[in-house]
């Protein structure tokens, strides 16, 4: 009885043993065979012709048979016995756990076994040094949204700094510019803008007798992080004169919303045109359009050095969409990038990036996106289980296509991926040129702000602040910090540190020295 429960439950759980599978049959059957045999040859025997010697046989083989029995039945969710080596001993420099099973969307489900992160590290080193991306041709990027490059044009206003045009705007819409525009049902705040600027609608009557209106795009994107400081670093931009934006910080279009995706798993929605995307820029474009109008000669010109722009930390890494909008295809990384779409149409943009020590920003964006049952322990766990999960993905597919995995993120309890910083800053290096690309640090920003803002000022050739908003700017309190709740509950353990640095050690090595800079390691943190 005993051994066919054991067998079924073999059979079941994948985690048993060969050894436990070999303790659960045959041996334990012939255990009770000979001692039951023993039992039996010693019930005919009578007392007065027991000797001591067989007393003490018996008495060893029952205490034996005891043992053994009671071994097997204290560790059967063990799968093992007593003084048995258990077959998932893990070695101090490995990393234990204890995890369930996950169900793993991506393919590559978890297996039983320590994670030997030297073997792991040297894996990514040598998977590191995998060739460029291929671009994908024009032609291609185009046919995939007609409208959208069709209603940016190829070139921009000469003399506006900002790449701004004048496109026709339909009469009948005089009355109500901005109506029907997803973003104002979704943001209050964005729709109060819109209609104070519909109650002085700015638009120019043309040759034809038609009206036309000013569209621009951002002229600069900050494009992540997450919890990088991008928040903070918009927010103090924003006491520039220069700087012409609108409250919403992270559009988030050019990567969930124009494929009709807000949160992935809400599932699609519907589909954010472009012109309610270039509505967001229109506090800007009313200003500019002022270059033209009846000012003087100096106004004009301080108006045409207007500048926008938006700062959706998903816009560096997020291109999930392309699996949920082709699952069925067999292509192992997104065909297309995001940025192939925003150089296509503003090849010359400005890209600024704001990074953070990995480790650090994984643990921010867990205690920032967890809302429940948070601990350092929890965070150990869940680092563990991602390391894991990558693990079982690198040994099998290109470093590339498990960093763009949809599958392996969803499956992952914290967002790993997004700390391997470099995968993604390579990629926008085959569309964007180094010099169009500033690569900020949250450590020296937060060491030296004026410095690092002064920096972002050169980068964008806009011109130094007064001494007053100098002043405003340094003494603005900070944005998105870490809620009290979550500063209580201390730093990470420092096992998890160290896991982590080691696992994004190649990773920083490769981003130090894209970069020439070797503060990228974050060796000092």
């Amino acid at each position: 009885m005993l051994g066919s429960k054991n067998a079924r439950t073999s059979r079941s759980d994948p985690r048993i043993s060969p050894l436990v599978e070999h303790y659960g049959k045959t041996p334990t059957r012939a255990y009770f065979h000979f001692h039951g045999n023993v039992f039996l040859r010693w019930s005919r025997l009578s007392l007065w012709t027991f000797s001591k010697v067989q007393a003490a046989v018996f008495l060893l083989s029952l205490t034996l048979s005891f043992l053994i029995m009671s071994s097997y039945v204290l560790t059967w969710s063990k799968k093992g016995l007593l003084l048995t080596p258990s077959p998932y001993h893990f070695r101090s420099a490995d990393i234990p756990t204890d995890t369930t099973a996950i169900a793993s969307a991506s393919g590559h489900p978890l297996k039983r076994t320590s994670v030997d992160m030297k073997l792991l590290t040297r894996m990514i080193r040598s998977k590191l040094e995998y060739p460029q991306r291929k671009v994908p041709d024009e032609k291609d990027i185009i046919g995939t949204d007609t409208h959208l490059f069709s209603a940016i044009p190829r070139h921009f206003l000469p003399g506006v700094k900002s790449p701004c045009w004048y496109e026709d705007f339909p009469v009948e819409k005089i009355r109500d510019p901005y109506g029907g525009n997803l973003f104002t049902v979704r943001s209050k705040k964005f729709k109060i803008v819109c209609d104070r600027l519909a109650s002085a609608f700015r638009h120019r009557p043309d040759a034809d007798g038609g009206l036309s209106r000013l569209r621009c795009l951002p002229y600069f994107y900050i494009i992540g992080q997450p919890k990088c400081g991008t928040t903070d670093l918009f927010h103090r931009l924003l006491l520039h004169p220069d700087f012409k934006f609108n409250i919403m910080k992270e559009p988030h279009w050019w990567t969930r919303k124009r494929f009709g995706y807000i949160r992935f798993k809400d599932g699609f929605q519907e589909n954010f045109p472009v012109e309610d995307y270039l509505d967001l820029f229109d506090l800007a474009a009313y200003n500019i359009q002022g270059s033209s109008a009846g000012n003087s000669p100096g106004e004009r010109r301080r108006l045409a050095r207007l500048i926008t722009g938006e700062a959706s930390a998903s816009t560096m890494w997020d291109n999930q969409a392309w699996s949920y909008l082709h699952g069925d295809r067999e292509e192992a990384e997104p065909p297309f990038l995001a940025q192939d779409f925003i150089h296509t149409v503003q090849p010359d943009a400005k890209i600024i990036v704001m990074l953070r020590d990995p480790a650090e920003r994984l643990y921010s964006d867990y205690l920032y996106f967890k809302m429940a049952n948070k601990s350092a322990e929890d965070f150990h766990q869940k680092v563990v289980e991602s390391v894991q999960l990558f693990q079982s993905c690198v040994s099998e597919s290109s470093l590339r296509s498990c960093v763009y995995s949809t599958g392996l993120s969803n499956s992952m309890p914290v967002r790993l991926t997004l700390g391997m910083y470099i995968v993604f800053l390579l990629d926008w290096l085959t569309v964007f040129r180094r010099e169009q690309i500033l690569v900020l640090r949250l450590e020296d920003y937060a060491a030296n702000l004026q410095g690092t803002i002064e920096k972002v000022f050169d980068f964008l050739n806009v011109g130094p602040l007064s001494t007053q908003a100098e002043v405003a700017l340094t003494k603005r309190p900070l944005s998105n910090t870490r809620r009290a709740a979550d500063r209580s509950l201390g730093p990470m353990l420092p096992s998890t540190r160290n896991l982590l640095w080691e696992f994004h050690q190649a990773f920083n090595h490769k981003l130090a020295s894209v970069l020439d800079n070797q503060a990228f390691l974050w060796s000092d943190t």
